[in-house]
């Protein structure tokens, strides 16, 4: 690095704009920008970009972690060679996120192990990279937080952080059966999020099947049809995905 560029004034300048980061790259791209001859406005277009994906990329790491998504589900990670089939095209589609924008919801059914909350998360990914809030959660973990809530007096404040995030992301809905609460609380949170937000919904069980889980069938109904009406459904079948997912030695470890 140039004596200019490690001295304490440069480094002071960087410090105050909170620019420290652009140290990293700024010798590689003022030797790129020497060898082509590159005019200075896009040079300082380059390295104002380099730090701009920087952020981006920085913040969406962020609402990653905030959304509790799995960092290895990512759609680059997907097994190509899984012997699994869904419609490609589908999903194709739902990762342009037109579905959010257009607050429609998307279903992920299928058996056990075929990926379905692989999908789910890469869709959660894609959202944050695009600057999206999201919330991951198992159906049962979402629905024991609301019931804990309760008793702490928190419960509006924990409704409201479901109700508000641009993506909610439900897994393994319709595995359990409902109580009175947790059946109003699934009500309260598909009929607000109606036409106003979007949820990605994993399931083993057709939404049909849902009613027996919920212990009032006039909510049980309205909730699922406005879910099921304003949803694309993305239907995952094959052998089980999680066999690719199992740790392996190396050579190095055998």
């Amino acid at each position: 690095m140039s004596s200019e560029l490690s001295s304490p004034e440069f480094r002071q300048v960087l410090r105050y704009l909170r620019l420290s980061p652009m140290r990293e790259t700024l010798p590689e791209r003022i030797a790129l920008a020497r060898q082509k001859k590159i005019p200075y406005e896009t040079f300082l277009e380059l390295v104002l970009t380099d730090e701009m994906e920087r952020r981006q990329s920085l913040s969406a790491q962020n609402r990653s972690k905030k959304a509790s998504l799995d960092s290895q589900m990512v759609q680059e990670n997907w097994d190509e060679t899984a012997k699994v089939t869904f419609d490609r095209h589908l999903f194709s589609e739902l990762t342009t996120l037109r579905f959010l924008q257009d607050h429609h919801h998307v279903l992920i059914l299928g058996p056990v192990g075929v990926g379905k909350t692989f999908l789910a998360t890469s869709i959660g990914h894609i959202a944050c990279r695009r600057g999206y809030s999201v919330l991951m959660m198992r159906a049962e973990k979402m629905l024991k937080g609301l019931r804990a809530a309760r008793l702490d007096q928190t419960y509006d404040a924990e409704m409201r952080r479901l109700i508000r995030t641009d993506l909610l992301v439900v897994d393994d809905l319709g595995l359990d059966q409902l109580d009175s609460e947790g059946s109003r609380d699934l009500y309260e949170i598909i009929v607000e999020r109606h036409r106003s937000g979007s949820m990605v919904v994993t399931s083993n069980r057709e939404p049909q099947e849902w009613l027996s889980t919920m212990t009032d069938p006039l909510r049980a109904q309205s909730a699922i049809d406005r879910l099921q009406n304003a949803a694309y459904e993305l239907v995952v079948e094959g052998e089980s995905y999680r066999k690719r997912q199992k740790p392996k030695l190396t050579e190095a470890k055998r």
